[in-house]
């Protein structure tokens, strides 16, 4: 047997069972909040009459969960989704209005997995704890929205991922030089149905796994650095290199030395453009 703490409306509790399930499926699971149908005052209250540690108290009603790649705060006063957050409510990042210097940082990407911060190398447990600390210094990874439930409700979430953000930023733009056209269009579909079944709970599903196979082949060539100014709440590109890179200076340069044939545009969008051409002839006649 195994047990949890979750309610009934929350994610987690489908993350956690649809998880053991796929692991364990024998295993009875235990879920006394959900099952007795507990009210947020009265797990409280039972807390407190037991003596038993929480972080949610009466005088802090937040749920927040954390870990290093993130951390999620709900209820309290921010169910009225008009109210917006105070700044008691952030860890792990620095208000971004405040002044402060800006934070140059350059990551370095083998096979779309970090591996160095500014020529140091890092684990990606390392990548992560370091720019949670520089990017969250500069206020950066705060996220407020309204968003969907697995059971139904819409549930107002404030995020803080700071080295997270960073590194999905540097990462994107890598894959912008790195990856064939085809394949990058692809993949930002991949990349929506992979957060789904994530976010839903099948992190060990057959469909996950079967994408798990396509995400990693599509960063066979995501190799090389990414310069970024981490500043204002921000983290913003500034450079790019990579020996894996598909950018061609003398295709791109419209100065003298200009390797493309302007020439061939022409007959290719006559040719793109021609069943357009032969609808709109027939449809204005």
């Amino acid at each position: 047997r195994w047990t949890h703490g979750c309610t009934g409306k929350g994610n987690d509790q489908v993350r956690f069972e649809a998880g053991i399930v796929a692991l364990a499926p024998d295993l009875k699971c235990i879920a006394p909040v959900r099952d007795y149908a507990m009210t947020r005052d009265k797990a409280i209250a039972f807390c407190e009459a037991k003596q038993l540690p929480i972080a949610t108290t009466k005088k802090s009603p937040y749920s927040i969960d954390q870990n290093v790649f993130g951390r999620a705060v709900e209820t309290g006063f921010l169910e009225d989704i008009w109210n917006a957050p105070i700044e008691d409510i952030y860890e792990y990042t620095s208000n971004p209005a405040t002044p402060r210097e800006a934070d140059e940082v350059v990551i370095s990407f083998k096979q779309g997995i970090p591996v160095a911060i500014d020529g140091r190398p890092v684990t990606v447990l390392q990548a992560i704890q370091q720019l949670n600390e520089r990017a969250g210094g500069q206020g950066i990874g705060r996220i407020d929205m309204v968003e969907d439930r697995l059971v139904g409700i819409k549930s107002r979430e404030v995020y803080e991922a700071p080295g997270a953000i960073a590194l999905i930023t540097a990462h994107q733009e890598l894959e912008n030089v790195t990856v064939e056209r085809e394949l990058a269009r692809y993949k930002r579909q991949v990349e929506q149905r992979w957060g789904e079944l994530v976010y839903d709970g099948q992190w060990f599903s057959p469909l996950k796994r079967a994408l798990d196979g396509f995400i990693n082949e599509a960063n066979q060539q995501v190799n090389g650095d990414i310069r970024m100014t981490l500043h204002g709440g921000r983290a913003v590109v500034t450079g790019r290199r990579s020996e894996s890179s598909l950018y061609d200076f003398n295709l791109a340069t419209y100065d003298t030395g200009d390797s493309f044939d302007q020439a061939a545009a022409k007959g290719f969008i006559d040719i793109y453009s021609l069943s357009s051409k032969i609808a709109a002839k027939r449809d204005l006649a």
